[in-house]
């Protein structure tokens, strides 16, 4: 997945051969099953594609049979062996093209990856503005697109991120194409506690050396320099990896790692002692820890939904409680902002005593 030495997974644990998941296998799962730890990332997936060598074509005529002059030699005509190199060069020259078409570089990447620009106004209000009726409407259902809720927690200290508590932590990557649906529901719900400013948009990896990624260039937000103002709970966002190859080195570039102190949260939180299934040192893209209460650890819901989707598109169905994409973004957010509420006790008491915030509070178990 990268070329940094920890192992954080896309969703991710080790990615199996294949591109295309298990539709019996849940979001989450599959977003684990799908990532890649660093380390695979590292090691590639084999080595450069080659084409056949097709031999030159034979050398000049057989001698006249002795005792038979004039005779033809019982071997290929001149012409015969001609139109065989010929015949041989165009079949080299398709095999290059096929493989030049088909990617068969090492490269493993489909495309010039979607680059981070500032986030449209009309985008930011739509996401940030999502009416209260539709987040009552759906609550946490959405019977189209299956949504995971997260994990809760109970006994732990709260999370304190820069000397401030209540906290909540992101970390991923922009080319996890898990993170980019997730962020969607993020972006929503933590717009409900305070103001985001410096949102961008892009869209998911297409592809490294290590390979093509699961559902490429799905658009998103990016948090590489965005900040929520909030009186309520203080917001973490680390986006670790680019969406752009590393040109040196398998994987993508690196964006931003996290501290000490954070990456002690983010190992320990995601271990299998708190997160069921998860393996020992590595940790699912996305990851979200909201007051070390509430988990989210690998995709709630299948980013496949927002395949072929724009970001205006995706935004603008915001407002219809029947859209299946809005159900998908708008229960998680509800899962999101209970969690919120839990840490925050209670506040805002418009938001937290909301019916999609009391469904997803009572879903969870959280009061």
């Amino acid at each position: 997945m990268a070329d940094n030495k920890r192992a954080p997974v896309g969703g991710n644990k080790p990615k199996p051969g294949g591109n295309n998941p298990k539709t019996a296998v849940s979001a989450k799962d599959r977003s684990r099953q799908q990532s890649r730890p660093v380390t695979a990332k590292a090691a590639g997936r084999g080595g450069p594609s080659r084409a056949g060598r097709g031999g030159s074509g034979p050398s000049g005529g057989r001698p006249p049979v002795k005792g038979k002059p004039g005779a033809r030699p019982k071997g290929p005509s001149g012409a015969f062996m001609a139109w065989g190199a010929v015949a041989v060069v165009i079949v080299v020259i398709v095999v290059l093209v096929v493989v030049k078409v088909t990617g068969g570089s090492n490269s493993g990447s489909s495309g010039t990856p979607v680059p981070v620009t500032p986030a449209s106004a009309s985008v930011v209000t739509a996401v940030t503005g999502i009416p209260q009726s539709v987040y009552d409407t759906v609550g946490v259902t959405s019977p189209s697109v299956p949504v995971t809720a997260p994990i809760v927690l109970s006994g732990q200290q709260p999370l304190t991120i820069g000397g401030k508590s209540p906290a909540m932590l992101y970390y991923g990557a922009e080319y996890c194409p898990y993170c980019a649906a997730e962020r969607w529901a993020m972006t929503a719900a933590l717009s409900r506690f305070g103001t985001w400013s410096g949102l961008k948009v892009t869209a998911s990896g297409k592809g490294s050396s290590a390979g093509p990624e699961p559902y490429p260039a799905t658009n998103t937000f990016s948090y590489r320099s965005a900040s929520l103002a909030s009186p309520y709970i203080t917001f973490k966002g680390i986006e670790q990896y680019t969406n752009i190859p590393n040109p040196n080195g398998a994987g993508y570039t690196v964006l931003n790692n996290p501290t000490k102190a954070e990456q002690a949260i983010i190992t320990k939180y995601s271990s299998p002692t708190y997160v069921p299934n998860a393996t020992a040192g590595q940790t699912a893209f996305p990851f979200v820890d909201i007051n070390n209460s509430v988990l989210v650890s690998g995709a709630s819901f299948s980013p496949g939904v927002l395949a072929g989707l724009s970001h205006a598109q995706i935004a603008n169905g915001l407002s219809d409680p029947n859209n299946p994409v809005t159900q998908a973004i708008v229960a998680t957010a509800n899962y999101i902002s209970a969690g919120i509420c839990a840490a925050t006790k209670g506040q805002p008491t418009a938001v937290c005593q909301s019916s999609g915030v009391q469904a997803a509070t009572k879903a969870l178990k959280l009061g």
